[in-house]
């Protein structure tokens, strides 16, 4: 006996395919999505640190995320640093997209070019 890959009404041709397609709605209302979901740019800021791994399973999981890490700088390095903001902040910065944090690097340049040290 030959076994599904595919769930009963899963599409199984191009034609079905398109059928879903068309009569999905123009827009998505999600009020539980932690994104706007119809906004291009939040949903990439949204995934932009997710981990895609080949395979799948809790192995592969851990294996990309143990990669990931090594990739970042180590805490000794003089680049790390920590910086604790006011709640409202980091979400206020985020909401424009990728790039986030060298935005917050530039108000921080320009506010120490604006005042410097005596």
């Amino acid at each position: 006996m030959k076994s599904r890959a595919l769930p009963a009404g899963f599409p199984a041709n191009p034609e079905e395919w398109q059928r879903l397609i068309d009569a999905a709605p123009d827009r998505v209302v999600d009020p539980e999505c932690p994104y706007d979901p119809n906004d291009p740019r939040a949903v990439e800021a949204y995934w932009k640190d997710a981990v895609q791994v080949d395979g799948g399973g809790p192995a592969a999981v851990r294996e990309a995320l143990a990669q990931r890490a090594a990739a970042r700088p180590p805490v000794d390095d003089p680049s790390y640093n920590t910086v604790v903001l006011d709640p409202d902040l980091v979400p206020a910065f985020k909401r424009y997209g990728a790039g986030w944090q060298a935005r917050v690097n530039s108000v921080l340049r320009e506010w120490l070019k604006a005042h410097p040290a005596a």
